[in-house]
């Protein structure tokens, strides 16, 4: 949206017009010159070490204001591996029935959204494949829509298919990324996964534990699973975490109990 377009009185002529007049300026040497260029429309210039806060801030900015002007206020975040597919093949193989429960929750989450006029509630996942794919497709089944917050990678990522595509961002920075995922939380549904899921789990657990950030429901997804790979116990047992921080998080089993709980949540005294 344009400064004129969104309806404010502003008697000044917009950067849009002057990034187009730029366009059409004689060919001469001077033009021709890097110095020349508008600031705003210099890639090269926007790409210097130096610049790095500016890019930080569009990075934050540019979702916070698509979102806004969707009116989407709060969302439910649902994590976890990439590598999980539905059909059961891969390195994952084992953990293909998170796949469908990721896909109910979305759904049921979304049937709730809907009664918001989409507003409130709204399924928002890291936007790639796997349980990502999960959340986004279960948002589509229920007619609704989704947010997807991918990131640039070494290896090629498209987002998957299933993400509204006004709705679907790109990173360059994973810090401000995972701000996004947080912003809005009502909820953080973590499903199995590796490094990048337990990156965001600890991290979103750190917020909640330091009162950086207000409690939500705070699901794990199969308790065999997450008792097997983190000895939550043993960190209380060390003194390494306070007895009640276990109560910061729950584990459940299927998406009808995970619903359950974030529809019925009260926040805490």
């Amino acid at each position: 949206m344009t400064p004129k377009e969104d309806g404010r009185a502003n008697p000044l002529r917009d950067s849009t017009e002057d990034a187009a007049a730029a366009e059409r300026l004689p060919d001469t040497a001077q033009t021709r010159a890097p110095a020349y260029r508008l600031a705003f429309t210099d890639t090269d210039f926007l790409m210097r070490e130096e610049l790095r806060p500016v890019r930080l801030q569009l990075e934050l900015l540019k979702p916070q204001m698509v979102l806004d002007e969707r009116g989407i206020r709060s969302t439910v975040v649902v994590m976890g591996s990439a590598r999980v597919r539905a059909d059961g093949t891969g390195a994952a193989g084992g953990l293909a029935r998170w796949y469908d429960e990721a896909r109910k929750l979305a759904a049921r989450i979304t049937e709730e959204s809907l009664k918001n006029y989409g507003r409130e509630f709204v399924v928002v996942t890291g936007g790639g494949p796997g349980i990502m794919e999960a959340g986004n497709l279960g948002a589509a089944d229920a007619g609704g829509q989704s947010i997807g917050l991918n990131i640039v990678l070494p290896h090629e990522q498209a987002p998957n298919p299933h993400v509204t595509p006004d709705l679907c961002f790109n990173f360059h920075y994973f810090a401000i990324r995972k701000m996004h995922f947080l912003m809005r939380a009502r909820a953080v549904c973590i499903f199995p996964g590796g490094f990048g899921t337990l990156d965001e789990m600890f991290e979103a657990l750190t917020l909640i534990q330091t009162g950086r950030m207000k409690r939500v429901p705070f699901l794990l997804f199969g308790r065999a699973f997450w008792e097997k790979i983190v000895d939550w116990q043993a960190l209380a047992d060390e003194g390494l975490i306070a007895a009640a921080d276990l109560t910061l998080f729950r584990f459940v089993e299927t998406a009808e109990e995970a619903v359950e709980v974030i529809m019925g949540w009260e926040e805490p005294c």
